[in-house]
């Protein structure tokens, strides 16, 4: 093999080992056509923009917000008293959504 073969060989391999994990084997959302599920009325801001689409940390924000003024949602549909949430946001999401107690 020439020397141009094995570059293109490494940089073939570096690519694999250098993957997202999000392609790995073992994530048990990639590829299984699963939406990961988020409790809303524990989690924090972070990790409901991460989970919900359409929710940035802006909004994830709010919802963190109004769940420390109100206390914890009592149904899903209740998102949409928060500010930046309306119905195609709740339906696009209401499958990932989880509510339990804190």
């Amino acid at each position: 093999m020439t020397k141009t073969n094995w570059f293109a060989i490494a940089i073939f391999l570096f690519s694999l080992l250098a993957a997202p994990a999000s392609l790995a084997a073992d994530d048990p959302v990639a590829g299984a056509g699963e939406m990961a599920q988020i409790d809303i009325n524990s989690a924090d801001a972070a990790a409901i923009a991460a989970a919900l689409d359409g929710v940035g940390l802006v909004k994830a924000q709010e919802i963190v917000a109004y769940r420390e003024m109100f206390g914890a949602f009592k149904t899903v549909d209740e998102l949409m008293e928060v500010k930046g949430i309306g119905p195609g946001t709740l339906e696009r999401n209401r499958d990932r959504i989880v509510l339990e107690s804190e």
